[in-house]
């Protein structure tokens, strides 16, 4: 099982998880993050430490962000890893309670 970083992620990229990942799995992108299901060890340390609730066991993913387990996959192997915390989006607090914001993701 892994963890899956889910649309609420998109424009806010708010990088608390990346702080307490104790194996580098998570890879940044423009407007997100996502994590790699190959290097996840499902340690589960990282789901709290998200502001918006964007990181979630890959069994609880919702029907309507199931795309997500396929896309933190996909970009993964093409994002670089992120190891450390950096500031939010400067626009991120604006973002964190829109909802359908998949259309807004950069690759």
């Amino acid at each position: 099982m892994t963890f899956v970083v889910t649309e609420s992620c998109i424009k806010c990229k708010y990088t608390d998880c990346v702080e307490v990942c104790p194996v580098d799995c998570f890879h940044e992108g423009p407007n997100m993050l996502v994590i790699d299901p190959d290097e996840c060890i499902d340690c589960t340390l990282c789901e709290p430490e998200c502001p918006v609730d964007a990181i979630m066991s890959e069994d609880d993913v919702p029907e309507d962000q199931q795309k997500f387990l396929e896309l933190n996959a996909e970009l993964a192997q093409q994002w670089p890893v992120l190891n450390e915390m950096k500031d939010p989006p400067d626009d991120a607090d604006e973002w964190k309670d829109v909802k359908d914001k998949l259309e807004y993701l950069e690759r």
